[in-house]
């Protein structure tokens, strides 16, 4: 079995030292950093397949690091872990650009698992990095959308929701599949979440252009069209 390496941002020696020590039997090899502020340094060394960052650390918050590290352009997944599990929580941490997210306490399997996970779906990305359909060009690794040769600023979820959209392009996306695949959600938080992303989204998409790209289909989904 390959051997992940892994980076966890964890300012609780005892929880960061049996992670490591339990992760080290299944082939996970997990370097601690027990500030914000070392972890954010180490986690743009690019030596890393996974990062673990708790969001309740001392001097910066998680939720801070990897909106940092998202706009230096590091795109290694990122799992979040924290007591705060409710679903604005977990909306906030996807929305800033966190690949997975995790209520403490946790159990180290399912862990392992969704480590296993992450890596996996950055491998897959990375084997098709580039994406075209009509005239977008979506840039999987670099994270960079372009339509007709213009750039579009997306943030870390813009580009996500793009990305899953382009992905299907041509075919309705439910909501139910953006919650599951986008924000790693299981259940309906019953917000507006969803529809204040894809209009935002779409504003960028379209701006310059005659033609809009997002459509609509009433009581079914959405569809990015050429």
């Amino acid at each position: 079995m390959e051997q992940l390496s892994v980076l966890y941002i964890e300012d609780d020696e005892v929880i960061a030292n049996a992670t490591r020590d339990g992760a080290r039997e299944h082939g996970v090899a997990i370097e601690l950093a027990h500030t914000g502020e070392k972890g954010l340094h180490r986690a743009g060394s690019d030596e890393f397949d996974v990062i673990i960052l708790d969001r309740m650390l001392p001097d910066l918050d998680g939720i801070e690091i990897v909106s940092r590290l998202r706009a230096a352009g590091v795109t290694v997944p990122v799992l979040m872990l924290s007591a705060l599990g409710r679903a604005e929580n977990r909306i906030e941490g996807l929305d800033a650009g966190v690949d997975d997210y995790m209520a403490k306490p946790f159990e180290p399997d399912e862990l392992l698992a969704r480590l296993r996970a992450l890596h996996r779906r950055a491998t897959n990305r990375e084997a098709s990095a580039l994406i075209l359909f009509g005239d977008f060009e979506c840039h999987v690794k670099a994270r960079t959308v372009h339509r007709a040769g213009h750039h579009i600023p997306l943030s870390p979820k813009e580009f996500n929701l793009f990305k899953y959209l382009i992905e299907n392009a041509g075919e309705i996306v439910t909501k139910d599949m953006l919650l599951r695949n986008v924000w790693n959600l299981n259940f309906d938080p019953e917000t507006n979440v969803i529809e204040v992303n894809i209009n935002r989204l779409r504003r960028k998409l379209d701006e310059g252009f005659e033609k809009p790209c997002l459509e609509t289909v009433r009581g079914m989904g959405y569809r990015l069209t050429a």
